[in-house]
């Protein structure tokens, strides 16, 4: 009889996965392109587990209640814009930005406890944010969205924006910010330099990359050829990430702001948005950098699609198992986690400065060798044909 001795290795891993919290993340989150919610007409945003109205009154600022009006719950994204108030298209109840009752047509008073909850909001850069707190207090002066030069100036392109509703976890999108290997299996890319910094609330990956030859188009068309990339993404916040993204041409460079943002429609929903401007130039004047800033969002859009599909098939995983290539990923989680608790509960562990650059030696060694037989495979497909 032979005796086995199961060992430590022996074991199957097994996935862990605790219940996703109902509680949503702390921050401001962008809610689209501001200039969405100007039409004079009140709109539906289903966010942080409930509908929300956002709406624009006379005097241009716009607006973020609760939906449903505390007289008798009527919807007042189905209700009407009259001056600076919300009405209500059930009984016509007026409600200004402030979250206060403003008017009742047909009453002598509004009674005091006449009040809705108003989210507060900042309008940047051609965008529009909500902040969403847990605890109900007010966005503190350090935690900001920094201001994007290239949106305001007459060099730089208009936002190309883009939306669509991801059904699961907000973290699937976050884990992105350390994963260095699906880019090169999910979206086609070559990295070959990644690091990551994560400090106070704001978590950066700096990743340059070349151009994958065996995914070029055949007969890619005439043009500078494109040499790869550089790119500087920050999360600032639990939601809105700044993407510094240069694309690098024979002759020049091409440079671009992405960004990559989202906010939660519930527990395993979110609505995904990205958004980019190109910078004019003497190789790319205007006329060229829209069409050539559309041509970016249509592919960036391509990625996210990518990217959709694996989270729509993946298991959540809150124990991966991880090789010394695969990044951070605790660490982030670490970072991430603080946005879901109480601001008196927020440790050291999660705010202090922390960097870790990926050895990418193996890594573009063994895609290299990828590439060159995808290459090969394609001549003798040529050749045969």
């Amino acid at each position: 009889m032979i005796h086995v001795t199961a060992t430590e290795s022996d074991a199957v891993r097994a996935i862990e996965a605790e219940a996703i919290t109902r509680r949503f993340a702390r921050g401001w989150h962008c809610l689209g392109l501001a200039e969405k919610f100007r039409d004079g007409k009140p709109h539906t945003v289903n966010a942080f587990g409930q509908k929300l109205v956002v709406f624009t009154g006379e005097d241009g600022g716009t607006n973020v209640l609760d939906a449903y009006c505390r007289h008798m719950g009527g919807d007042l994204s189905q209700g009407t814009v009259k001056g600076n108030a919300i009405a209500c298209p059930f009984h016509d109840w007026r409600w200004g930005g402030d979250g206060r009752c403003k008017q009742i047509p047909y009453a002598r008073r509004v009674p005091l406890r006449a009040r809705t909850a108003a989210w507060p909001t900042m309008e940047q850069d051609g965008l529009l944010f909500v902040w969403n707190d847990p605890e109900g207090k007010q966005p503190p002066e350090d935690v900001t969205i920094p201001v994007i030069e290239g949106a305001t100036r007459d060099d730089w392109t208009d936002w190309r924006w883009t939306e669509t509703v991801v059904h699961t976890n907000a973290r699937e999108v976050i884990d992105n910010v350390v994963d260095m290997a699906h880019f090169f299996y999910i979206h086609k890319s070559f990295p070959t330099y990644f690091k990551n910094i994560f400090e106070g609330h704001v978590a950066t990956q700096i990743m340059k990359g070349r151009t994958r030859e065996d995914a070029r188009r055949e007969g890619g068309g005439g043009g500078p050829k494109m040499l790869g990339n550089t790119s500087v993404a920050s999360y600032h916040g639990p939601s809105f990430m700044i993407d510094e993204l240069t694309y690098h041409y024979e002759g020049y460079d091409l440079h671009s702001v992405l960004i990559n943002c989202h906010y939660p429609i519930d527990e395993n929903s979110f609505s995904l948005h990205s958004g980019i401007i190109v910078q004019h130039s003497d190789a790319l004047p205007a006329e060229a950098a829209e069409a050539t800033a559309q041509k970016l969002s249509d592919f960036i859009l391509t990625g996210f699609e990518q990217d959709i599909e694996i989270w729509r098939n993946k298991t959540r995983i809150d124990n991966p198992l991880l090789c010394e290539e695969d990044g951070p990923v605790y660490q982030l989680r670490r970072w991430y986690e603080q946005f879901y608790v109480d601001a008196a509960d927020v440790t050291a562990e999660m705010t202090d400065r922390f960097e870790y650059e990926i050895d990418t030696t193996r890594p573009v060694e063994s895609w290299q060798k990828e590439v060159d037989a995808n290459m090969a495979r394609r001549e003798a497909e040529g050749a045969s044909a």
